[in-house]
């Protein structure tokens, strides 16, 4: 009598099926973000032109060291650090103040949503020629001020002005998402901590600082990272706003890397710029981590 072989579980029909969805999801991770990550590195101990006929040829940490022998790279480093922890800073206040405003789920709360989040949706391209006729020399803004007999302001034209005012632009441009993400924390607060914190007689600040803001951990981790990182890697708004400018005060590292190193053909060093972005991203990611893991153990340890 033949024998047959006993069916598998269920459950392994299910695992399987799970891991070939799950592969070729590891693949394009891996095609798209892992292998240029690797070239990159790999570009960064070179010299190289970026021409197929030339082989790359190594150059050890030569890259690093124009880099950061380099005045105009640190200060271009300076910049991009002021960009993201000032722009960051603004962009999460920004937008849990408003999602504190809107997250009562009424007709005005609900066109204020789309509004806020109206500049999210534009090209960062658009968003930048879109301020340069606002804030520009000839632009609204000092046009008016000159038809009421104010002198113009330097909005773009002054290297502190321009960068002040390029951080707020891409506030602006930034906070939407941030703002739909607190939004989505602030529905996920327990409704019953909140009617405790009422019952107990306790204010508005002291309900946030005591039941909101701890709930809002992972909302606020995740905001703050996403955003860091996105004012990063800033290029778009720098192009089409101040072009890097005036006298490079507004240039980021992603600016300097896609507009100047890269058309002039130094891979090297452009990817090694790359690999410090990508470094300042990390540690940046990590340092919010470890700071939130902090603040946890502490309220454990004073609980």
């Amino acid at each position: 009598m033949e024998r047959t072989s006993p069916a598998k579980p269920r459950g392994w029909r299910n695992a399987g099926v799970g891991v070939s969805m799950f592969i070729p999801a590891v693949l394009i991770y891996v095609a798209l973000l892992v292998v240029p990550v690797i070239y990159a590195f790999y570009y960064s101990f070179t010299e190289y032109n970026g021409f197929p006929t030339r082989v790359p040829e190594f150059v050890g940490l030569d890259n690093y060291r124009t880099i950061f022998g380099s005045t105009d790279m640190t200060d271009t480093m300076v910049i991009t650090a002021v960009v993201a922890v000032v722009g960051a800073v603004l962009v999460n206040l920004a937008a849990l103040g408003l999602a504190l405003l809107l997250q009562r789920t009424n007709r005005f709360n609900t066109f204020g949503r789309v509004v806020m989040f109206y500049p999210h949706v534009l090209s960062a391209l658009v968003v930048g020629f879109l301020w340069q006729a606002v804030l520009g020399p000839q632009g609204v803004v000092n046009t008016m001020l000159e038809k009421v007999g104010t002198d113009s302001l330097p909005f773009l034209s002054d290297p502190d002005w321009a960068l002040w005012s390029m951080i707020l632009v891409i506030v602006w441009s930034l906070f939407g998402v941030q703002l739909i993400l607190y939004l989505a924390g602030l529905q996920a607060v327990p409704a019953d901590l909140l009617e405790a914190a009422r019952i107990d007689g306790a204010g508005r600040w002291r309900t946030f600082r005591a039941v909101t803001w701890p709930s809002l951990a992972s909302t606020v981790t995740v905001a703050v990272i996403t955003s860091g990182i996105s004012l990063l890697k800033t290029y778009d708004v720098v192009v089409s706003l101040t072009g890097g400018g005036p006298a490079g005060s507004t240039k980021t590292l992603a600016y300097s890397i896609l507009a100047v190193s890269f058309p002039q053909r130094n891979i090297g060093v452009a990817s090694a710029q790359a690999v410090v972005l990508i470094l300042a991203a990390a540690v940046l990611a990590i340092t919010v981590l470890v700071l939130r893991k902090r603040a946890e153990d502490d309220a454990e340890s004073i609980g």
